[in-house]
This record gives structure tokens, sequence and C-alpha cells, in this order.
């Protein structure tokens, strides 16, 4: 007898399409047989990972037969020295993907109603979905916005919240678009919507924004009991493979999040690689000095091409090909160069690009030059 499993799921998880991560290297060299590939699709830091991460996760080897340390002590400890909030205020996750997911769970039920932004990271429908809820997509920005192309509709977002909302959903920087909320406009916004309604303000590209006006949310913690913001190590840091970012709040919401987090969900390799991480601030400097450049030389050049960045706070670019960008990917991958492909997000004409290396930036410049120049 065959037997339907999908109508045993819930009906949002039946409407799911899974999440669609970058093309991995070794996927494309299985594929076309080439090598020298390089990955410009999942907004990874291309210099890699901190010496002194990479020296503690050596250090830890020993070790791996232990559980690692389920509460995270001596990471929430620095944390909480770099944010200035007490430990009991910080809730780690696998990624801060996993933060989100944990937010959704306790707070989301079947009448809840959460909002977020037209071109919001995917994990946020993935995950309200999932638990039951019905999204709330809020129309973007116009992509003539002379400011914010495809940005926060922040007016708009408060006028959809209701007593059904639950969780508000901002990325600043948001990916995929890049754009960047002022700390006057996010403050607003927080002190306009009911204190009822949590606020989720996800930083997993802030150390990358360099604007003297972008704010740093943790700092309001103590003004909004509704505020909720998330990190990751997997950008700037470079530690995207160990899977480790954290949220912090008020101590009644890490509390009920404490309560459905699965026990070591941080592994000891990502702990002790995170909090050394912390301690090489020079390592995140290099990498915003490179991404800076990188992202000025990228703009200037794909402009110069004919294609159109939108203004980018984070370490990618989203660029309208002027056309279906499907050809552009494929044709990109056969000279081995991975980019993403945002069609899922209602954005067929663009291309996210991740700033690479300058070795890497001009690689991929020549060969868009080159593709431009053969039809």
């Amino acid at each position: 007898m065959s037997i339907d499993f999908t109508r045993l799921a819930l009906p949002g998880v039946q409407d799911l399409q899974p999440y669609q991560p970058g093309k991995p290297i070794s996927e494309l060299e299985r594929e076309l047989g080439i090598s020298n590939i390089i990955k410009l699709a999942s907004n990874e830091n291309p210099l890699g990972t901190s010496a002194k991460a990479l020296a503690a996760m050596a250090d830890a080897v020993d070790q791996l037969c232990l559980y690692p340390d389920a509460s995270g002590y001596q990471l929430k400890q620095k944390l909480a020295a770099k944010h200035t909030v007490k430990p009991e205020q910080i809730t780690l996750g696998n990624g801060s993907n996993d933060v989100l997911v944990l937010l959704a769970e306790a707070f989301l039920c079947v009448q809840s109603r959460p909002v977020m932004s037209q071109y919001c990271f995917a994990v946020y429908p993935i995950a309200t979905q999932a638990a039951g809820a019905t999204p709330v997509m809020v129309d973007a920005l116009p992509k003539n916005h002379p400011s914010m192309p495809l940005g926060h509709d922040l007016e708009a977002m408060l006028a959809a919240v209701d007593e059904h909302s639950k969780l508000v959903f901002i990325a600043n920087p948001n990916n995929p678009t890049g754009s960047q909320l002022s700390s006057d406009d996010l403050r607003n916004f927080l002190q306009s919507v009911p204190p009822g309604q949590i606020v989720v303000v996800d930083e997993a590209y802030t150390e990358y924004a360099s604007d003297d006006n972008y704010p740093d949310a943790s700092q309001w913690l103590d003004e909004f009991p509704n505020l909720v913001v998330t990190r990751t190590f997997s950008k700037a840091y470079g530690l995207a493979g160990l899977r480790v970012g954290y949220a912090l709040s008020n101590p009644e919401i890490a509390d009920i999040l404490n309560r459905i987090r699965q026990p070591f969900n941080v592994n000891s390799m990502a702990l002790a690689a995170a909090e050394a991480a912390l301690d090489d601030q020079a390592f995140i400097q290099l990498s915003c000095d490179v991404n800076s450049a990188g992202l000025d030389y990228l703009s200037a050049e794909l402009s110069q091409l004919g294609f159109t960045p939108l203004p980018s706070a984070g370490n990618f670019v989203l660029v309208d090909m002027g056309e279906p960008a499907e050809r552009w990917y494929q044709a990109l991958l056969k000279t081995g160069i991975i980019t993403r492909r945002v069609a899922n997000y209602g954005l067929p004409d663009h291309l996210r690009i991740t700033i690479g290396t300058e070795a890497q930036n001009q690689r991929l410049i020549g060969s868009l030059h080159d593709l431009r120049q053969t039809g």
C-alpha cells in the first residue's frame, strides 16, 4: 500500500520548498570536471579563518571524545563582555539560523502571522511555516528608491503588525538585497511597535556595515525588552563550516529559548574557535578592509559592463543582469565561478555575488567581460 507521507506533515511544511544553498565547489568539479574553482555564492569570508581560531581548534582536538560544555560558559562570558550584557541574555545556536528557528518554535502557532519584508532571508518564512504560522510578506521598497532599493518598507511593515503577529523579522543589513536601515529609522520603528510584539533584528552582516549611521541594535536591549538581536560567526569571522551563532535578548526571552534549545547544539570545536575568533579583531578589520575595497571595485566594474549593482552594506552585491540571470549563472559556472541565483527570492533577473579577494574579483570581471564580448 502506498502512503502519502506528505499529508501527515503540518500544512505549512507541506507547502515548503527546501532552503537552496550555494553550489559546493566539489559538486561543480564532479559536474564539469574542472578545477581552479572560486565560490562567490554563499557570502563566506574569502580570507578564510583567523589563525587564532585555527590554533584553538587544534588544541580542542584531544577533547572530542567528550561532550561540549552545554552552557557555553566561556563563550557567553566573552560575548557578554563584548556586548555589555549579562550571560543570561545570550542564547547560543548552531549558527544564527538555529536561534531563528528557536524563536519560531517558542512563540508562533497556527494563528500567528509574523511580519517580514518581501526580499527577506529565506529562513524566516521556512521557520515560521514549519511552526504552522502564516508569514506576512510586506512589499519591499521599489527598485528605484533613491537610498534603499528593494529594502525594508518599515512604515508598511508597522501597518501590518497586529495582535496575531507575535514576531517581526528585520535583517540589517539585509540578505540578499544588501540594503541597510539607519539608526533613526530602526529606532523609530522599535518605538512604534506594540511592546507585546517581539522584533528580531538579524545582524549577520553587521561587521561589514561601515556607514556612520548604521545601528548596533544590541546596545538597545535595555530600552526595548521586546527586542532580540541575532549574530553569527559564519561571515566575517570565517567559521561558516562550524555553525555557531547567538541571540541577545532580555533574560526572560533567553530563558524561554533555552528551554527548547537542543542540548550540545554548539560543538566543542565551534565553541573553542568562536572564543578565539573574538580575540582576533585584527583579522576582522582586515576582512572588512578587503571587503570594502572589493565592493567598490565590483560595483564600478559591473556598472561599466552594463549591469546594475545595488548599493550593499554586506559582503556581497546584488546585481541586476538586465535579463533572466540564469544564462549568466550557467556561463560563469563553465569558467569555474560559482555565483548565487536568487530567482527563489522573486528576483529572476539578479545574481548575488560574494565579494572575494582582489584576484577573485578581477577574475570574475574578466569572465563577465569575455562573456559580454561573445554574446
